[in-house]
């Protein structure tokens, strides 16, 4: 093709400092064939976030249109019109876009959707003036690439085809090519902030300047349409790894009819309607939107390259005010998040998507059987750090699949059993709890351990492994008889006459060596607090509602005293009743949200509520056998735009100036695939009068009532405890060989006990304590591949001890 002419280079490189567009979202769209890998959002009318060819990777900031009279006003889609969003046919993620003058003087429409079948966004354009602006008016693209995911470094240019120019930008061998069926009057690109178009246009309402070349910065492009040829015509912005294959695919997008292309695209993506069929009859027409909606919105959160990749959302929250030192944003794989999409997808009957993520996971898992914090689409960490709630969920996933008899020829053993390794390994404490911000004994983390733990024995009993089936059952036992003792405090403050409830997470801190498991003594450091005030709290004094995943899994019953006691604390400190309905913080003390004054969260802010928090406590309501419609009609509530959840809504007085409204969304990301999948598996629980995620050999197991485990302690380098009770096995757990030299009667006599091995990575040795409270446990290690000795002696107080008061409640006793 035609090179582009080299003489006009913008002016003012590299441009102002580059920032992503906000993280509220109102559609999020692409093509539901897997040959068009690419997908976008829009915000206010506005195209914002392009991606390709993976949906972690966005290559444009925004791309909207400005209308001008030439003479009096130049408008911006973003700021100065106002849109109503609706899809081009039930749930399909095309749209239909109505921007309106606020005076009046004109309407711009657009119909906006991914090709099925190129590499290329089609917007069909229509600008209707109204009579005194007949023939007056002129309609320009604004085209802000980030190629590569950053908005260093671009290169924007003009290119001439066949006497039809293009705009084109292109780095690290990402290349973006803008035409359209009418040609361009004129086209630009420049610097952001010096010579760019919108710069040039808002000075005089005309575009003045045509330079045809802005290399290595943050650069924008922008084209006026040639109106003379008709005020109805078809944008493409299309993507390619070469030049040629951009162009190639823009041409072949744009010479396509377009309503046949509609045609293509609304048929394939009615093929999901099947998924519809399980609930949405039974649902109120707000809510059966937002199923439908729902179901595709995780769909679409599959990446169409790394099969089985979900995103948790396609944007960046508060991305107005972050630039490329933070490339992630929230397109980047979380196993939980991507487990909840995968088996709220399993809730409504799909079997092959879930399949998908879980040969997926299985495929990223590290060798240890761990899996990182969160990782880009290709497996590449982004996040380092060590959530064991994480390495749990694939393996519920996995029983589930096994369960639906929906695995077909793959074998998720060899998952299963390295991540229930990793878990036995590590834990109990989990360095980063769901919220990603402390680490501890949390409630959440602990449940989601327990079932994995439970599943995983399942699986081992199946393949003729019951010794090693045993060995995991025990330390689930072990991880569901220290629940309460972790994780419930008798001294809490937060509501007089109820010290006995649920914390958040207990930091485990550790003294002197040894771990401090007092649930009443630790303190936590809160992360995200505003700087200068205070930072430490009593854990004690610090709650959430992770506790309420115990009843989802079937670990303990609903209406217990302890729960319902924990839910008054939580309802009188972290609740909100907004006029969509009731709505829950994260925790007390949260700073992950938007600041008092409407800012942005910025390393520090104001933790808001969450939607999602609704639908678990919708789950629990189920489970307790009370009406949990209100919390269903609630999250449908909170839906934003064309049906998507937010992240966080706004739980303080409106603030006007800011267009924030009381109930609404923040600039938190908007939609959030947890939150939608929370909604599906609400709709399907309250359709079948139980809860989804239940697992039946976790709640036959826990809520049996001749359940009755042998006491048992765990000893490991990562959690030496100072003394455990008489009459009390003690496991003692390394990672490698060893023989344990240890003595009961202060060395009056010894013993030499070679560890057993296990298939999990794990070796052990058990002492049985018996009889009353004597002498200490003394012990080393001679560590036998090494042939080492540990070079230490260690000590285990031997006492009685009365059962904790959390753990009778738990289990009904009052």
């Amino acid at each position: 093709m035609d090179d582009h002419i080299e003489e006009k280079v913008a002016f003012g490189a590299p441009g102002m400092e580059p920032r992503w567009t906000r993280g509220a979202k109102d559609a999020v769209g692409t093509a539901y064939s897997t040959s068009s890998k690419v997908w976008y959002t829009l915000a206010g009318g506005c195209i914002t976030e392009i991606y390709y060819p993976t949906i972690d990777t966005p290559q444009v900031r925004d791309v909207q249109f400005l209308v001008s009279d030439g003479e009096t006003f130049c408008d911006e889609e973003r700021r100065h019109m106002c849109a109503d969003i609706d899809h081009v046919a039930e749930a399909a993620l095309g749209y239909d876009v109505v921007s309106r003058d606020r005076s009046g003087r004109y309407t711009l429409k657009k119909t906006v959707l991914g090709d099925p079948h190129q590499n290329c966004l089609l917007v069909r354009t229509e600008l209707l003036p109204s009579p005194q602006f007949k023939d007056k008016l002129r309609l320009f693209v604004l085209a802000a690439p980030h190629m590569g995911i950053g908005g260093w470094h671009n290169n924007a240019e003009v290119h001439e085809f066949k006497g039809r120019r293009f705009l084109v930008a292109h780095k690290d061998g990402f290349w973006m090519a803008i035409g359209a069926t009418i040609p361009f009057l004129k086209c630009s690109v420049g610097y952001v902030g010096a010579s760019d178009g919108w710069t040039d246009i808002k000075d005089d309402y005309a575009m003045d300047w045509e330079f045809e070349s802005a290399p290595d910065g943050n650069v924008a492009m922008t084209g006026q349409f040639d109106l003379s040829h008709g005020t109805e015509f078809t944008m493409g912005i299309a993507f390619g790894r070469t030049l040629h294959s951009a162009v190639t695919s823009l041409i072949n997008s744009i010479c396509a009819p377009f309503d046949r292309v509609l045609t293509n695209f609304i048929t394939q993506w009615a093929r999901t309607a099947k998924r519809f069929d399980l609930i949405k009859n039974g649902l109120k027409p707000h809510n059966a939107h937002l199923f439908e909606h729902s179901v595709n919105l995780l769909l679409a959160s599959e990446d169409k390259t790394y099969p089985g990749a979900m995103i948790a959302s396609p944007a960046i929250p508060w991305g107005e005010d972050k630039g490329d030192d933070e490339l992630g944003g929230y397109h980047l794989v979380w196993t939980r998040d991507m487990v909840n999409s995968a088996s709220a997808l399993l809730a409504v009957g799909d079997l092959g998507t879930p399949l998908r993520a879980l040969i997926y996971l299985a495929v990223s898992q590290r060798d240890d059987g761990g899996f990182y914090q969160n990782f880009w689409i290709n497996g590449d960490p982004y996040w380092h750090g060590v959530q064991l709630d994480e390495v749990s969920f694939p393996i519920v996933l996995a029983w589930r699949l096994w369960k639906a008899n929906a695995l077909n020829q793959f074998d998720p053993y060899p998952l299963v059993k390295r991540a229930a390794g990793y878990v036995i390994r590590e834990g109990p404490y989990s360095p980063q709890e769901r919220w990603e911000e402390a680490g501890g004994y949390s409630p959440s983390t602990l449940a989601i351990s327990i079932a994995a733990l439970v599943c995983a024995a399942d699986f081992m009993s199946a393949r003729g492994e019951p010794e090693l089936a045993t060995f995991v059952l025990q330390y689930a036992d072990f991880l569901e008889q220290h629940v309460e003792r972790w994780t419930v405090t008798t001294e809490g403050s937060l509501l007089p006459g109820i010290p006995t409830h649920y914390i958040r997470i207990n930091p485990a801190n550790l003294a002197n060596g040894f771990i401090d498991e007092n649930p009443n003594t630790g303190t936590l450091r809160m992360a995200n607090q505003e700087p200068g005030t205070q930072y430490d709290y009593p854990s004690k004094d610090v709650v959430d509602a992770g506790f309420l995943e115990l009843v989802r899994y079937g670990i303990r019953a609903a209406g217990s005293r302890l729960m319902e006691d924990s839910l008054r604390v939580i309802d009188a400190v972290l609740k909100v009743d907004t006029p969509q309905g009731p709505a829950w913080h994260r925790y007390n003390h949260d700073g992950f949200g938007q600041r008092d004054d409407g800012g942005s969260y910025n390393y520090w802010g104001v933790g808001r509520v969450w939607p999602l928090l609704t639908g678990e406590r919708g789950h629990y309501e189920l489970a307790a056998g009370r009406d949990a419609e209100l919390y269903h009609d609630t999250m449908a509530n909170f839906s934003h735009g064309v049906g998507l959840l937010p992240e966080q809504v706004w739980d303080s007085p409106s603030l006007p100036k800011k267009h924030i409204e009381f109930g609404g969304p923040t600039g938190a990301a908007i939609p959030l695939m947890w939150a939608h999948a929370e909604y599906l598996k609400l709709s399907r629980s309250i359709e079948d009068g139980r809860v989804f995620d239940l697992i039946e050999p976790v709640s036959d197991r826990y809520q049996s009532a001749s359940y009755n485990p042998e006491p048992l302690e765990i000893w490991k380098l990562n959690r030496q405890i100072r003394s455990v009770p008489a009459n009390t096995k003690v496991r003692l757990l390394a990672s490698a060989p060893f023989q344990l030299h240890w003595s009961a009667e202060n060395w009056a006599t010894v013993n030499d006990s070679p560890s057993t091995k296990t298939d999990l990575g794990v070796h052990y040795v058990d002492v049985v304590i018996a009889g009353d409270p004597h002498d200490p446990l003394r012990f080393t290690f001679y560590w036998t591949a090494e042939s080492r000795w540990e070079g230490k002696d260690y000590e285990l107080a031997v006492e009685a001890r009365p059962v904790e008061a959390g753990r009778k409640a738990a289990h009904g006793v009052q």
